[in-house]
């Protein structure tokens, strides 16, 4: 499992770092084979919304060599919804199978072209802007439409991770990564209510 994180100027760091925190910890359970990860971008710095700067090791690489794409949201997402360049690096991940994003990060995956004739979610405060990129937009915390999943608001990241671990593990992987990052807050085992609620 080969995952990219997409990290941009005006980022919102805990879109990003909570899905981080999470989903790393595939690796530290040796949970699944071969668990690496890399941050990219299209700078070799970013600079989040509140002025934290974080160092990128692998700038503008091809997508399409990774399983795992994630992209988090921020204000910055408005503008780089319309940025022909940015979105077109997306799109090199065109093939990846598992296409993740949470907030205003589904913007980007829109832009790109992988929400088309999907369900999915983003911050309250961007529904309207996500219309034009998916097929439903979904006011739920989690959602997921095949191997395409998106979280709510900023620490709705947590709450995806945890989803996503279960959703590519099992309930006792998602219950043991709960324990070590002590979060309370996220209920295991519905993974098929949620699936369900696709086909309803």
């Amino acid at each position: 499992m080969k995952m990219a994180f997409v990290l941009f100027d005006r980022m919102t760091t805990l879109d990003f770092s909570g899905f981080f925190e999470a989903i790393t910890w595939l690796k530290m359970l040796n949970a699944m084979d071969d668990v690496s990860w890399h941050l990219c971008s299209t700078t070799e710095e970013i600079k989040d919304d509140r002025g934290m700067t974080i160092k990128i090791n692998h700038v503008r690489p091809d997508l399409s060599a990774y399983d795992l794409l994630f992209i988090p949201g921020g204000m910055a997402t408005r503008q780089l919804q319309f940025d022909k360049d940015f979105v077109a690096w997306l799109q090199t991940a065109q093939d990846v199978k598992y296409k993740i994003s949470v907030c205003t990060g589904a913007l980007l995956l829109g832009a790109a072209g992988f929400l088309k004739g999907k369900r999915a979610t983003t911050n309250p405060s961007a529904y309207e802007l996500l219309v034009p990129y998916c097929s439903e937009v979904v006011k739920q915390r989690v959602v997921r439409d095949g191997n395409i999943f998106t979280g709510g608001g900023v620490s709705a990241s947590i709450d995806l991770g945890l989803y996503v671990i279960e959703s590519l593990t099992n309930t006792e992987i998602a219950k043991k990564v709960q324990q070590n990052m002590d979060y309370p807050y996220y209920e295991t085992g519905r993974l098929n209510n949620l699936d369900n609620q696709k086909a309803n």
